[in-house]
């Protein structure tokens, strides 16, 4: 426990504890509605907040919160006006982000790519007083959002027509889940990395999703799972002289990996419960388990081999 003892590790170790909280309550509504990806569009689009936060000598963390909020809200309102599929508006945030970034941190004073190396695997070492209180403040804007409004966003990423018929601000509540997407990336770039950051955002939810049925359990289990692979993998990096990021996220599939063998003879348990036949009204107790299944004519007419 030695590593307690420096002041950059103590730093790292409270900013991890906040991500792995964070990452996931936005995570569970992008796995909803098969947004995965998402977060991978924003964290591109991230480094170019980055590089423009080195070009104007200002801060590179709220700098990129304006760029991929930005980013955030035309990927969405390009998906809602119909001109592109969401996967075609993702693809330009990817590749505009990137060139982006690129493009502004060599025109940047003393710039070169090699200074976004920590931002895009994340650091141990580099992470700031003042990353934390950046960290801290966003992270309390993202639990706001997310579990203040968990009703409403859960039925829009459900069913947006649904949620639009009971009178919900769909258009809203889309833009603002967001930029809550925007300002979870940028909280977690320090640790995880922006090429990594969506990782932490959807693997303990779909890990989560082997061993759990409803949305409250998902939520809990998902941000326990993100606390124990962030802190892990940070200290495992500290040992092993490796980038948190990559440690941390080998860590998240390791532990999906574990809870998918896990949860397996459940889920098979599960499906035979379900295709148990149900017995027709007045049928004795003790005759009920005798009752035959009626015949399923999509198998029956395989034959054997």
């Amino acid at each position: 426990m030695e590593f307690l003892n420096y002041a950059f590790m103590q730093r790292a170790l409270i900013a991890a504890l906040v991500i792995g909280v964070t990452a996931p309550v936005v995570g569970i509504y992008l796995v909803q509605r098969r947004q995965a990806l998402m977060g991978d569009g924003i964290g591109h689009v991230a480094l170019t907040g980055v590089a423009l936060g080195f070009l104007f000598n200002t801060s590179p963390v709220w700098m990129a919160v304006l760029v991929s909020a930005i980013g955030a809200v035309g990927m969405e309102l390009l998906r809602l006006s119909g001109k592109a599929r969401g996967d075609i508006a993702l693809a330009m945030l990817f590749y505009g982000g990137m060139a982006g970034g690129v493009m502004i941190i060599n025109l940047a004073p003393g710039g070169s790519t090699a200074g976004l190396t920590s931002y895009l695997w994340g650091s141990v070492t580099t992470v700031s007083a003042s990353d934390i209180t950046a960290i801290v403040i966003l992270a309390a804007f993202v639990l706001l959002v997310g579990l203040g409004l968990r009703r409403q966003l859960f039925s829009v990423c459900q069913d947006e027509e649904f949620a639009r018929v009971t009178g919900l601000p769909v258009r809203a509540l889309n833009l603002l889940l967001a930029v809550t997407a925007a300002a979870t990336v940028t909280v977690a770039m320090r640790v995880v990395g922006l090429l990594l950051v969506s990782a932490l955002m959807v693997i303990p939810v779909v890990a989560a999703q082997q061993a759990t049925r409803s949305y409250a359990g998902t939520l809990a289990a998902a941000c326990g799972f993100g606390v124990l692979v962030s802190v892990s993998g940070t200290v495992a990096s500290y040992y092993a002289d490796v980038p948190p990021g990559a440690t941390i996220v080998l860590i998240a599939l390791g532990l999906f990996a574990l809870a998918a063998a896990l949860t397996r003879p459940i889920a098979r348990r599960r499906a035979r419960r379900a295709e148990l036949p149900v017995p027709p009204p007045g049928t004795p107790v003790g005759e009920r388990a005798t009752v035959p299944a009626p015949a399923d004519p999509d198998r029956s007419s395989v034959p054997s081999r």
